[in-house]
């Protein structure tokens, strides 16, 4: 088969929607094997056939069959018999049904234990609060957090970031479920009980607009409104009716292992080191991962395709510029806890104002 009649490992990610490290690890899995490889340069190249494996394989995936399952589901494929196939189709959505079942059972127990409580899941936000804050203090910790609010409909109570007023300083946090950020600006003025509210995204933006200078901010939050002034300028709306998980309780991690790192130099290992292909489970839409190793003498590094040892963590790379780019600084600490741990990402000199992100599995 001459070559112009065959695919390239770049037109095949193209075209079928894996990315290139994914039709390389499908490869070593030898569940999508190139049609030829180049003997002297290693290059892939696929058959015209092997593009409607390649959308199988996605569609397979993202059905979570399991990658032995999709093995034999490809292998049979293209045979004339299609019994098999079928057999392992059917057994994976009896897998999915019972799984869904047996959830919906747990939801309802849940549902119900949920309409007996006696208790809020947390502070009722009735006090009323007013405080100044430093305007540069309230801009760094609005940028530290405001990347990790969450976009999802279905979960309009982390659409926004959470105003958190105890002990003399605003405490900001925000999820989407896969990562979390918090941040701390000292506060004053405010001496009365807890006051928390949940002010939505395009709100956080204009109050962010706001702060472009030095000087103080006074911040109010009044029931279920909020206001913030700076200078001769206001902003205001209302917040979220919405309550905000316990960020306290999530944060509560068991010490890992710190690596103090360079962010421009990781930063540039991430954009130009090797990604997986995976799908993000939030939405179903591709994403890149990025696998991170700590050596020995506590540097981290970004695992090359085919580095198979042990000690890996996976992340959306995507989610880790992010956090790196909010931590604010040239020099921040990794700290990695048990494989399936969240990384944090923190500041050396500020252990209130950190990020949390959500490992990737390494089975894909």
């Amino acid at each position: 088969m001459e070559n112009d009649a065959m695919r390239s490992i770049g037109e095949m990610a193209r075209d079928s929607g894996l990315g290139v490290s994914a039709l390389r690890f499908y490869d070593r899995a030898g569940v999508l094997v190139p049609a030829r490889v180049d003997p002297a340069t290693g290059y892939r190249w696929y058959g015209p056939g092997q593009l409607d494996e390649a959308r199988l394989l996605v569609r397979l995936r993202r059905a979570g069959m399991p990658l032995a399952d999709v093995r034999l589901v490809l292998a049979g494929w293209s045979g004339a018999d299609a019994g098999l196939v079928r057999q392992l189709l059917q057994a994976h959505l009896r897998r999915l049904e019972a799984g869904l079942a047996e959830a919906r059972a747990e939801f309802s127990a849940v549902r119900a234990h949920l309409e007996h409580r006696e208790n809020p899941m947390s502070a009722p936000r009735t006090a009323t609060a007013r405080l100044t804050v430093s305007a540069p203090a309230l801009a760094a910790a609005l940028d530290a957090v405001r990347f990790a609010a969450g976009t999802a409909p279905e979960l309009p109570a982390l659409g926004g970031v959470l105003f958190d007023v105890e002990d003399g300083a605003l405490r900001l946090a925000a999820t989407d479920r896969y990562r979390l950020a918090v941040a701390r600006a000292a506060a004053e003025g405010y001496d009365g009980p807890r006051a928390s509210a949940v002010v939505p995204s395009p709100l956080v933006d204009a109050m962010r607009a706001l702060l472009d200078g030095d000087g103080r901010a006074t911040l109010t939050l009044d029931g279920g409104q909020v206001v913030l002034e700076s200078g001769d300028r206001q902003t205001a709306g209302r917040c979220l009716d919405h309550d905000f998980p316990d960020y306290r309780r999530l944060v509560r991690l068991p010490a890992g292992r710190r690596a103090p790192v360079g962010v421009a130099a990781l930063r540039r290992a991430l954009e130009s080191g090797p990604v997986r292909t995976d799908v993000r489970e939030e939405d179903g839409a591709p994403c890149e991962i990025s696998v991170l190793r700590v050596t020995a003498d506590g540097t981290v590094s970004v695992c090359e395709d085919g580095d198979e040892g042990e000690g890996r963590i996976a992340v959306n790379r995507d989610f880790l510029l992010d956090a790196l780019a909010a931590g604010g600084g040239d020099q921040l600490v990794l700290e990695f806890g048990a494989p399936d741990a969240p990384v944090a990402v923190r500041r050396p000199a500020d252990e209130e104002t950190f990020s949390l992100l959500m490992p990737v599995r390494l089975d894909a």
